[in-house]
């Protein structure tokens, strides 16, 4: 069986992330996999992804992984990476995209115009490179990772949850935004963990570790 099953909906280069799970998975079988049933039998599920969330939507639709998702979410530690992250949401104003519709709120763009950084820098989408993460609830995926440690960002898009609860971190772009969320058994981020060095591996172990 399956000990964490990292979705391939066919968006997105995931050989990162699988590469960065199984360098802090110990002796545990990681599957980059497109198969419900792998993932239904799955211990834990990485749901990441790049690119359009209309696209994404169209293709985990097409691959009959949808149902799987939604069943993962409601049974099993659940990690959502970028759009990943964001496809959990009810709408996204990207292409008038319906969402998965698991947690409630909606994903929006940015809205910089002539906004500017701390050293008067304009700030440009998409939002890209390394950003202070900066926690708002205690959680064990954040455990040993500094409350302002960075993470590596790629997004023009962002998540506006309805539940302010449910917001478990905030980073500053022109404005205050959600970059990562928590409900019960499901932790979602918009940064990249497997492409943000130290802190990223921390917070993939600390997933391996889970237990909601």
């Amino acid at each position: 069986m399956t000990d964490v099953a990292i979705i391939d909906y066919g968006m997105g280069n995931l050989r990162s992330v699988a590469k960065a799970i199984e360098h802090v998975a110990d002796r545990l079988k990681v599957s980059v996999t497109s198969d419900p049933q792998v993932v239904a039998k799955a211990s834990r599920v990485v749901f990441p992804g790049q690119g359009a969330m209309p696209d994404c939507m169209r293709e985990l639709g097409l691959r009959g992984l949808r149902e799987a998702v939604i069943a993962a979410a409601a049974s099993k530690p659940f990690l959502g990476i970028c759009i990943g992250q964001q496809m959990l949401f009810e709408r996204s104003e990207e292409g008038g995209a319906a969402g998965l519709g698991i947690l409630p709120g909606e994903v929006v763009r940015f809205q910089l115009e002539a906004a500017c950084g701390p050293a008067g820098e304009r700030l440009k989408v998409p939002h890209m490179g390394w950003n202070e993460v900066r926690q708002c609830i205690s959680h064990p995926l954040w455990e040993g990772i500094p409350d302002g440690e960075r993470f590596y960002f790629v997004h023009s898009y962002h998540v506006v949850p309805e539940d302010s609860s449910q917001i478990a971190a905030q980073t500053e772009h022109g404005m205050r935004f959600t970059s990562a969320v928590s409900r019960d058994n499901i932790f979602a981020v918009q940064f990249h963990p497997e492409k943000s060095a130290h802190a990223g591996l921390r917070m993939l172990a600390n997933f391996i570790r889970w237990v909601p």
